[in-house]
Order: C-alpha cells, then sequence, then structure tokens
C-alpha cells in the first residue's frame, strides 16, 4: 500500500520537534492521531523510524536515512500546491498580500489607492500570518507576497529590503516603566517577556525577547502567543512585556488604552522587507513590485535579479 502525503508530513514534524506531543501541537492534530499515523507509515515502508522515550523521540538509524528524502517529497508537494494557488490567482485577477502586525495598506494607504486605479481588474487581499514556524517558503507559501521583518534565510525565497525602523516596548499601561521617556535594553532584559509558541522559529522569538543582550531566553510567562493579536492580548491582560517596530507600537497605542510604549534606544532595529517565492506562479505580484519601486523611485539594492528582487535571506 503507498504511504500517504501526511504520514510524511507528521514524520518530519516530529523529527524536527523532538516529540510526538510538541509536533501534534504544532501540525493542530490530536496527539492519538499523529502516533497511529507514524505507525501507518511505518507498517507500510517496512521499517522503524523512531524510538520513543521519556524525554521524546530519537530516530533510528533508518529514520535518520530517510528524513532527508521524506523532507525533499514535503517541500516538493508543498510547493507544487502553492504554484497551483499562485496560477489561481493569476487567473482570477488577484494577488494575496501576507503580512505580520500592521497590515500593509494601513501603513501606505496612497500606494494601494494609486495601484487600484492604475490596475482596476487586479484584487488585492490581504491575510494576516502567523509568526514563522516552518522554512520561510513553506510560510508564505500560501500569499504571493508578504512585508514582516526578515525571517529566516531560504534559499527558495527573494527578499527585498524596504526600510530599517527602531523597536519599541510594549508593556501594561500600569507597568513600572511605562512613564519612561525612554529605555535601554539593560532596563527590561530581567522583565517576565510574553511566551511564544514553541513552534514560532527561535531566531524570531530571540530578536524580540533580546536574547542577543541577555546572552540567553527570556524569563517567559505561561503565553504561548503565535500571532501578534495573542502578544497584544497577553500584554493588556498584564502577562508580560514584548519589542516591536515603532511603526507597530505607535499604531496599537492609539487604540489600546491598557498598553503603553516606549521606544527602545539600543536594540537592534527591524529590518522590514517584502518577500515571495522564488518559483511564484503570479506575474500580478511582480506587477506590484515593479509598480511599488517605480512610484518610490527605488533602485535595485545591489546583487538584485533583472526584476529588482534580492534573491536569497538578506
Amino acid at each position: 500500500m503507498p504511504f500517504r502525503s501526511r504520514h510524511l508530513r507528521y514524520f518530519v514534524a516530529v523529527a524536527d520537534a523532538g516529540q510526538v506531543t510538541r509536533a501534534a501541537q504544532a501540525m493542530g492534530v490530536a496527539q492519538p492521531a499523529l502516533s497511529q499515523a507514524l505507525g501507518q507509515l511505518e507498517d507500510d515502508l517496512g521499517l522503524k523510524l523512531i524510538e520513543r522515550h521519556g524525554r521524546g523521540i530519537t530516530l533510528t538509524a533508518a529514520g535518520e536515512a530517510f528524513l532527508p528524502s521524506a523532507r525533499a517529497a514535503v517541500a516538493a508537494e508543498n510547493d507544487a500546491r502553492a504554484t497551483a494557488d499562485e496560477l489561481r490567482r493569476f487567473t482570477d485577477g488577484s494577488i494575496e498580500f501576507g503580512f505580520v502586525g500592521i497590515p500593509p495598506a494601513l501603513d501606505r494607504p496612497e500606494l494601494f489607492r494609486d495601484f487600484a486605479l492604475e490596475y482596476p481588474r487586479v484584487k488585492i487581499h490581504f491575510r494576516e500570518l502567523t509568526f514563522p514556524s516552518t522554512s520561510t517558503a513553506s510560510w508564505i507559501g500560501s500569499v504571493d507576497l508578504a512585508v514582516c521583518h526578515l525571517p529566516p534565510p531560504d534559499p527558495e525565497v527573494w527578499v527585498r529590503p524596504l526600510r530599517r525602523e527602531p523597536r519599541a516596548v510594549l508593556m501594561p499601561a500600569d507597568h513600572p516603566l511605562a512613564r519612561r521617556a525612554g529605555l535601554c535594553a539593560a532596563d527590561i532584559i530581567d522583565q517576565t517577556f510574553v511566551g511564544f509558541h514553541p513552534s514560532v522559529d527561535a531566531g524570531w522569538v530571540g530578536f524580540w525577547s533580546l536574547d542577543d543582550h541577555r546572552g540567553g531566553p527570556a524569563r517567559t510567562s505561561a503565553d504561548q502567543a503565535r500571532n501578534p493579536f495573542e502578544i497584544l492580548g497577553a500584554v493588556s491582560a498584564g502577562s508580560g512585556i514584548t519589542t516591536v517596530p515603532a511603526s507597530v507600537s505607535a499604531a496599537v497605542v492609539e487604540q489600546l488604552a491598557a498598553v503603553a510604549t516606549c521606544l527602545l534606544d539600543d536594540a537592534a532595529p527591524a529590518e522590514i522587507v517584502v518577500l515571495g517565492r522564488s518559483s511564484s506562479g503570479n506575474p500580478l505580484a511582480d506587477a506590484f513590485i515593479s509598480y511599488a519601486a517605480a512610484r518610490e523611485g527605488a533602485r535595485p539594492p545591489s546583487g538584485a535579479a533583472s526584476n529588482g528582487r534580492v534573491r536569497g535571506g538578506a
């Protein structure tokens, strides 16, 4: 009996997580169902792939040898699905625009208004992304373009820098530091930071939690945030603090009386970028990038491809 593609996904997720429970949470499936699928995969292959123990799982020698092929098969299926979706959107005359934090149309409304006038038959749909928890290519696989802080580098993804902006601290309005005119990293590294879900990329978590200033992980709340709204909910409830791009903090404080913000003087800035899959099947996304570059008088950065996009993680 041929094995099912989702069984390969589950196997890769378990191998990456090192635990069945953590992998089940990341995949959004029940642990018994995932365990049953792994057993079915092993039966179909006639191989023992994992060994369970008290701390989680360990791949067998066969599992280690099989993992690269399973990972390649999952990546190929993801790429095929994403390309098919992009081609369908091109046929429909639409662009899926992903974002983390503030929707791009709120940040630059005039750009999107003018693009709509220039290309009246193209419809842009905005989609909020969770925090990155898989490869960057898989993470943005459901959209044509995305705007966010620089995610983990991926050879299958092109990246174009937009701007650098300082970070600010988000904290409950009644926090002892809320009245300060300015803060340094040393003022907050011992505070409790809002906890991220275990599936979120460790580098992403560390950047926003100031691990580079502390030399290690922060003390975190019991929250397991996967997206900006869950972060805001935790901050508003007093669970902890976090850092965000300054533009995000300004927009949040205007709307939420329960949250205060303060610029962070000495932390590395947020690198705001636009990115997409190198194998994109939706030419309308290229049209938007070209229009935005011409509108802003931007020149392609050094190393850019002929369409003005920088390839590879910056």
